[in-house]
């Protein structure tokens, strides 16, 4: 069974892909950046403030689907800037208990200059 995922607890695509999309009980989710999912708008700001809505919106989406962070077996993390990780690395591990198997890197560009992007691949 594949089904798409959308929900109002993330920010709406905005391009030609899904929120996420569930094949059998693998859950792909987009990656994902600051953006508020109320406004649909870009928060800016901090890597913390920016971590932290991140952390929201892929709550949202594994919820919305019926999976939790603990379902969370990979991760694909990009980082503006190096000098952030250990912000970044502080605030993933609260969210990630279960220690997913994590790729990071730091990016020369993302979308509407975020400092971070997170996307997961979640298994029920």
């Amino acid at each position: 069974m594949n089904k798409i995922i959308s929900t109002d607890k993330a920010p709406k695509a905005i391009g030609p892909y899904s929120q996420a999309y569930q094949c059998g009980n693998t859950l792909y989710c987009s990656g994902q950046i600051a953006i508020n999912p109320e406004t649909n708008e870009f928060i800016g700001g901090t890597i913390e403030e920016q971590t932290n809505q991140i952390l929201k919106n892929i709550k949202g989406l594994l919820e919305a689907a019926g999976y939790g962070f603990e379902d969370v077996v990979k991760t694909t993390c990009f980082i503006a800037e190096m000098k952030d990780f250990a912000v970044f690395n502080s605030l993933y591990e609260k969210a990630f208990i279960s220690k997913p198997a994590r790729s990071c890197v730091a990016a020369k560009e993302l979308p509407k200059g975020a400092l971070a992007e997170i996307e997961v691949i979640a298994v029920k």
